[in-house]
């Protein structure tokens, strides 16, 4: 079975333990990615971290950052000479780079999928429209990140075959539990993206009314960092706040080994909700106790394994920070489950088993 993948998202060094595993469930792989993708964080370079057992390969881009409109000039040369059975789009039927490629899919015989998030049924104008439509009704399956998603394309028309399986998952030997440092203060983080829907300005008003000796670990990028700064500043905690810029992949477990608890404080807008929080399932593999607000999929993310609180709720996230500051036996109950959560459910393993099924349900 000959698989080609178009991935933007594969750039980051730890996604490609998948695709690794993907390659030894013995199917010959072509991962296709951009040299960098572009966001509100700032450009993410490609990181070549695990590369064993398939081919990654640099394909160039036009229109980077333009989630809409990004494409790929030399994809039908790629797909051309490749001669897949499979181009898997790891896109969203609405971008134009999923429209190319699965056209030059279907000419080259082979055939096709899409993932998408996409978990509030968002309607667009044309020729975006368009474009989604026939997507639909020409792709011949569907991977979802989540139940809700599924609900989503069921709604806006979308008959075929599909499968609920998330991106990505975690490797649970990067990711793992480490003893805690003696004489650290409780350490609470936030990675992600700095934008008003992640809720880090609530996280900032919660802290601030702690007792005890606390610390605040942000890592990330984005619009919101001089604003979240001035707040801080504003509630006199800043000098109990260690800001990062994004790290490159490789560093991250070590950030999550230093914490004693991980929140998600996202909140929904009309164009957005969690879409299933992957920072959540690290931070489990780590051993660390989590806090989620409601939004989209985070309560199905963390389950019984974690504490959940209303979005935008201030008061219960502080019970929460403070229940957790204040009972070792409940930090310690609540990261054994995170882990078995996450060795259940979201490893890299279990989602390129659960795909490899998928490809062998298209080709029968």
């Amino acid at each position: 079975m000959r698989v080609l993948m178009l991935s933007k998202a594969c750039i980051v060094g730890i996604y490609q333990r998948k695709l690794e595993a993907m390659a030894q469930l013995g199917i010959e792989l072509l991962v296709l990615v951009p040299p960098s993708w572009k966001d509100e964080r700032g450009e993410t370079r490609l990181e070549r971290a695990y590369t064993r057992g398939y081919r990654l390969e640099v394909t160039p881009i036009r229109f980077n950052g333009n989630f809409h409109l990004h494409h790929y000039p030399r994809l039908a040369a790629d797909i051309h000479a490749f001669r897949p059975d499979i181009v898997h789009i790891d896109e969203e039927p609405y971008n134009l780079a999923t429209w190319q490629a699965l056209y030059h899919a279907r000419r080259a015989g082979a055939k096709s999928l899409f993932f998408s998030w996409q978990n509030i049924d968002r309607r667009y104008p044309p020729p975006f429209r368009w474009g989604e439509s026939w997507v639909l009704k020409n792709v011949n399956y569907a991977l979802m990140g989540t139940d809700s998603a599924a609900q989503v394309w069921r709604a806006k028309g979308y008959t075929g075959p599909y499968r609920v399986v998330p991106q990505f998952g975690v490797d649970p030997a990067l990711f793992a539990p480490q003893p805690p440092a003696a004489d650290r203060p409780f350490t609470i983080g936030y990675f992600g993206r700095l934008v008003e829907e992640k809720g880090i300005h609530h996280l900032l008003e919660a802290v601030a009314q702690l007792e005890g000796d606390w610390q605040l670990n942000i890592i990330g990028d984005g619009p919101q960092r001089s604003s979240l700064e001035a707040q801080a500043a504003r509630l006199n905690i800043n000098q109990r706040i260690r800001w990062q810029p994004l790290l490159p992949s490789a560093e991250m477990p070590a950030q999550y080994a230093a914490l004693d608890a991980y929140v998600l404080p996202s909140l929904t807008r009309p164009n957005w909700k969690e879409q299933f929080g992957r920072v959540l399932t690290e931070a489990m593999a780590s051993g660390v106790p989590v806090i989620g607000s409601d939004s989209g999929a985070i309560p199905d993310v963390i389950g019984e394994a974690g504490l959940i609180f209303p979005e935008g709720d201030v008061n219960t996230l502080v019970a929460h920070l403070r229940r957790l500051q204040t009972d070792p036996a409940l930090r310690e109950n609540l990261a054994r489950l995170g882990r078995d959560r996450t060795l259940a459910h979201f490893t890299h393993q279990r989602i390129a088993q659960a795909t490899i099924t998928v490809y062998g349900d298209m080709l029968e």
